[in-house]
């Protein structure tokens, strides 16, 4: 199980979340943050500092952001697990769902 970012944090990347996770498990894309399931520990320091309540336990994503569960998995694909996300900075693509999205106000 992990957590997963959802549409509320596209186009704000607060970061808080990152500054909170004691595994470095949240990786930035160019408009959303990504938790990786692989290296997330299920801690939940995350969820509560969230300030736009984007993030949420696997089995608690509302319905309507089911599809965020795929996008925080698939969007490891090409990079793997690099072993934490100081390592990679700022990455350079979206998962394909939140690159489409139209800007969020």
């Amino acid at each position: 199980m992990t957590y997963v970012i959802a549409l509320p944090c596209v186009d704000v990347k607060d970061r808080a979340c990152v500054d909170e996770c004691p595994v470095d498990c949240i990786y930035e894309g160019e408009r959303s943050l990504y938790i990786h399931p692989d290296e997330c520990v299920d801690c939940g320091a995350c969820e509560p500092v969230c300030p736009v309540e984007a993030i949420y336990y696997e089995d608690d994503l509302p319905e309507q952001w089911s599809e965020y569960y795929r996008a925080n998995v698939d969007f490891f694909e090409e990079i793997g697990s690099p072993g934490g996300a100081a390592k990679t900075g700022v990455l350079t693509f979206d998962h394909p769902l939140i690159a489409a999205l139209p800007p969020q106000a």
